[in-house]
């Protein structure tokens, strides 16, 4: 049988794109090459996409970008192309078709549906929740919304709109009458928490919500729960698997960015050093709110589990890290999945739902 074409798409617009870089590096080595092909295309941070031929090793340095070889192509939309349009020097223009895509990209224009879109519009399958379920989980606001409809707990939140910051002091108003310090303030469609300001007092608020707006223009303000940040990592489609639950303990005061990605004091208990029934009831609403979101693919679900045994959903990660230290492979692997065997599962259940024939 011949082998699949999948392209792997990195890097992007958003404030995350160092770390798709160093995630997509992972997911291109693990990728099965005696099943697949491989072609791999970069998008910089000021928006230009390339097709790189080069190392996979360059990639997480940003190297990848100063390869001589590099080829201007954009995603075509139309799906008569099925792929790519690549721009040869001399202004020759090829078609790249592809049978699948890997979309390795965090944050804005990559996992809040802008991409997925275009996917959809070129008829081309591709890894990861649909276009709705993207930028439902995205949006912080939004999924709060979803979740309580769904019986689902979550934290308390206010949310504030760009267009209400002349009324910033009536707003903490608000969120001080109806929340209790500490609070978490958050850009609403930001990832790797990126923005996020833990704040003890109205000084703080006031702060946090002023820089949480650098990033997004809708904020949400949480308020702070005790509890130990546990996460799962759902996989499926129509029947979802839910692996076993892992734990992060952070370096710093919470799990930030550079807890996540600088700070090697964070550790990371796989399992979780807690009961089954604690366990499973985390397994559960994982799975259970996956289907509420309408997730299909892969997704890592977030949660606090409080002293009392109250089990809290922080936020889901429809295209989570894929670094070789992050939870969801990790998790996964824990569950028996390999590296490879994530990546081409994940393929599979891409194809499945696209109805492709690939046998």
């Amino acid at each position: 049988m011949a082998k699949l074409k999948v392209a792997v798409v990195f890097g992007g617009r958003s404030n995350e794109h160092d770390i798709s870089l160093v995630s997509a590096a992972h997911v291109i080595k693990s990728i099965p090459k005696d099943k697949y092909d491989v072609v791999m295309i970069g998008i910089t941070k000021k928006g230009h996409w390339l097709k790189y031929i080069g190392d996979v090793d360059d990639i997480p340095g940003g190297g990848w970008e100063k390869q001589q070889d590099n080829v201007p192509c954009i995603l075509s939309p139309d799906p008569i192309n099925k792929g790519f349009i690549a721009f040869e020097e001399g202004g020759e223009a090829t078609n790249i078709k592809v049978d699948c895509i890997f979309p390795v990209l965090h944050g804005r224009n990559g996992e809040d549906g802008t991409i997925q879109g275009i996917f959809e519009m070129a008829e081309i399958p591709f890894v990861g929740c649909d276009l709705i379920s993207s930028a439902n989980c995205m949006d912080k606001d939004v999924t709060h919304t979803i979740l309580e409809a769904n019986g689902i707990r979550t934290a308390k939140w206010v949310r504030i709109l760009a267009s209400e910051l002349d009324k910033l002091s009536e707003k903490c108003d608000e969120m001080e009458r109806r929340l209790t310090y500490p609070m978490f303030v958050k850009p609403c469609n930001c990832g790797s928490s990126v923005g996020i300001s833990k704040v003890a007092n109205r000084e703080e608020l006031e702060a946090g919500i002023k820089l949480a707006f650098a990033h997004d223009k809708k904020v949400i303000v949480e308020e702070g729960i005790t509890g130990r940040e546990c996460e799962c990592a759902v996989m499926g489609g129509s029947e979802p698997f839910a692996s076993a639950v892992g734990e992060i303990r952070a370096a710093n005061d919470f799990y930030d960015f550079e807890a996540k990605y600088q700070n090697v004091g964070s550790q990371i208990d796989i399992p979780a050093n807690i009961t089954e029934q604690e366990s499973e009831a985390i397994r559960s609403i994982a799975v259970k709110a996956f289907r509420a979101m309408g997730c299909e693919g892969l997704s890592r679900v977030d949660f606090f589990l409080c002293p009392d045994g109250t089990v809290i959903l922080n936020e889901i990660n429809t295209l989570p890290g894929h670094t070789p230290i992050s939870m969801y492979p990790m998790l996964m692997q824990h569950a028996g999945m390999s590296f490879e065997e994530q990546e081409d599962r994940l393929i599979r259940l891409a194809l499945e739902r696209a109805g492709a024939d690939y046998e």
